[in-house]
């Protein structure tokens, strides 16, 4: 099968979408399928040489930034004289290069899959506009998001009876499975992985680490790690120096998956306090190391973490805070939780994942037979 994924975002930048293509795609190669990347990213600015399979259709551009309308325009010509078999689309609210990589490929006969990364609540009355402009709802695309989370939005801006999938994120299950190693119960080490960005809520998180702080007697030490980095890093540092916490509270920056993994087994708590998490590959790989996960109960890693079970789920910031206080108080209940997520595995590996996603791409092959009485996207937008 010849395979093409379409997503503004891609390496050298790093988040949920960049990191879950790069790997579907090896996955995907190594099953025997060509796989190309098309991508309106910016390559390394060290001068990284790309692979052959990944395309930067962006490069020339004076606006050199993964959403580019000019990128979004320059898909329809690649698409329209390619031979591909399918056109997966990893679409975020801004994905503008996604978006019309799915309606280009419908237009040009394509069997084209739309991926939901992101939650879209916010966004619905933007998206019922493009919809009345270019009539997008109709036209055969097979709607997925990674988490059922993500499906919800999805629903409302679709005509009734629309079906939308679940095409999950997935990590590899066994080289995150880990011994920890054996530490005094009274010292609590939280870690949270996360780009430091608005949307991620790293200051939030920083704000109830301090009230979970207050509360803890005396004879309990908690530390955190907070590994990643974005634009909210200089915010972070100086509510640090403000409120003294230094020395309990670590930004790492960015870290490679093995000394993310080498961290975990000092860990005792992983925390994700997004409230906009379409599905947290960061918590999955945390929760198959054994770590009980502390998330928001309106996020997608509630797909993968039951209450009281995986983890503790939360429905505001004080819920967290209790959640955090209870896991840094009961070295019992940490002890119960972290054993459960050893000995049970989630079924979100790759071979599951695999699975799902060619059942979504015969999905779409299905719709793509299904006669259009709806001109190109791109005519219906020059008729308006």
């Amino acid at each position: 099968m010849k395979i093409a994924h379409v997503t503004d975002f891609y390496l050298p930048r790093l988040g949920g979408i960049e990191v879950h293509v790069h790997d579907l795609s090896a996955r995907q190669r190594a099953a025997g399928h060509t796989v190309d990347i098309i991508t309106s990213s910016p390559p390394d600015p060290a001068g990284v040489t790309d692979e052959p399979h990944v395309h930067r259709i962006g490069q020339g551009l004076r606006w050199r930034h993964p959403l580019n309308p000019a990128a979004a325009v320059r898909v329809h010509d690649v698409l329209r004289d390619s031979d591909y078999d399918v056109v997966h689309a990893h679409g975020g609210v801004w994905s503008s290069l996604s978006f019309a990589g799915a309606l280009s490929a419908v237009d040009s006969g394509i069997p084209a899959v739309l991926t939901w990364h992101s939650l879209l609540d916010w966004a619905t009355p933007l998206y019922r506009l493009v919809d009345w402009t270019i009539d997008y709802t109709t036209r055969p695309i097979h709607w997925t998001a990674v988490s059922a989370s993500a499906t919800r939005p999805l629903y409302p801006l679709l005509p009734a009876g629309t079906e939308v999938g679940v095409v999950p994120n997935a990590v590899d299950v066994q080289d995150w499975r880990m011994e920890p190693v054996c530490r005094d119960p009274r010292e609590v080490h939280v870690v949270a992985v996360m780009r430091l960005a608005p949307r991620k809520r790293p200051l939030h998180l920083l704000k109830m680490l301090r009230r979970v702080r207050e509360r803890l007697p005396a004879d309990i030490r908690m530390r955190t790690t907070i590994i990643g980095e974005g634009p909210e890093r200089p915010t972070l540092e100086r509510f640090l120096r403000r409120h003294r916490m230094q020395p309990e509270v670590t930004l790492t920056g960015r870290l490679t998956r093995e000394r993310i993994r080498e961290t975990y087994r000092t860990a005792d708590v992983f925390v994700a306090p997004a409230t906009l998490e379409s599905f947290g590959i960061a918590a999955l790989e945390a929760r198959c190391a054994g770590l009980p996960v502390v998330a928001m109960r309106a996020s997608g890693i509630a797909d993968f973490v039951t209450d009281g079970v995986d983890g503790l789920l939360a429905d505001s910031d004080q819920d967290m805070v209790e959640a955090l206080f209870r896991l840094s108080t009961d070295a019992g209940l940490r002890t119960v939780i972290a054993g459960h997520n050893r000995d049970v595995p989630p079924p979100f590996g790759w071979p599951e994942a695999l699975e799902t996603t060619e059942k979504a791409y015969a999905r779409a092959a299905e719709l793509a037979g299904v006669r259009r009485s709806q001109p190109s996207f791109y005519r219906v937008l020059r008729a308006r």
